[in-house]
């Protein structure tokens, strides 16, 4: 569930992405518009914060090329060009929410957050594996009844898993889904989130809930039946 991340101010954007991850919310970034329309092209985002002035590519025109490929992802406007038109033709482009710089960072992650719910339904869910659950609005997971203590990668990994629990989860998906392009990360890292998770769901206090490796296919979070 990565968030794209569209400004070209480095300081800014490193600011930004910091606060996102530190909320658990994987972000990539991008520092212009050209690469940020490419990126849109071929790769999956849960949402997008888009400034407007950026170089090689104009950020509208970053929004209108990705509504008229027929994207529906969620696009907050992040921008200092908060006069009225800007706002009304970022939304008529398709814009799903506008917030003027300066912003303080408790607005723009409940905006996130926000859109991010929005586009999953207006309904919060909880999503459970066996003792095993992932709130989706706080993301927050719990497990045993306690609030399960994770890293920002391991809490990227286990989402994934839980989103998908009782299916299996190939280590290229969950490579793509936890980690940005700019990482300097060797897909094997995989398995060192997924040692470190199983250790942490060992608890037999908690519930039997476990990571099975699938030769050939992935990963597989499951609870098995008691036996």
């Amino acid at each position: 569930m990565r968030i794209l991340l569209v400004e070209d101010h480095a300081e800014l954007s490193r600011w930004i992405s910091k606060a996102l991850q530190d909320a658990r919310l994987p972000v990539e970034c991008a520092m212009n518009g050209a690469d940020a329309d490419a990126l849109l092209h071929t790769q999956e985002y849960a949402l997008v914060i888009l400034d407007l002035t950026l170089p090689k590519m104009d950020g509208l025109d970053v929004l209108r090329r990705l509504r008229a490929r027929g994207s529906k992802i969620p696009v907050l406007v992040l921008t200092a060009r908060g006069g009225l038109n800007d706002k009304v033709q970022g939304l008529n482009l398709g814009a799903d929410d506008y917030l003027a710089k300066p912003f303080e960072l408790a607005e723009l992650e409940a905006r996130v957050k926000a859109l991010l719910r929005r586009s999953r339904g207006s309904e919060a869910v909880t999503l459970c594996c066996g003792a095993l659950s992932f709130d989706t609005v706080s993301r927050m997971f719990r497990y045993g009844g306690a609030n399960l203590e994770l890293t920002p990668r391991e809490h990227a990994v286990l989402e994934v898993l839980i989103h998908r629990a009782g299916k299996a989860v190939s280590k290229e998906k969950l490579f793509d889904e936890v980690f940005s392009l700019d990482d300097q990360a060797n897909i094997d890292a995989i398995e060192i989130y997924i040692h470190r998770l199983r250790k942490k769901l060992d608890r037999a206090d908690a519930g039997r809930v476990v990571i099975t490796t699938l030769r050939g296919l992935g990963y597989l979070l499951e609870a098995p039946d008691p036996q």
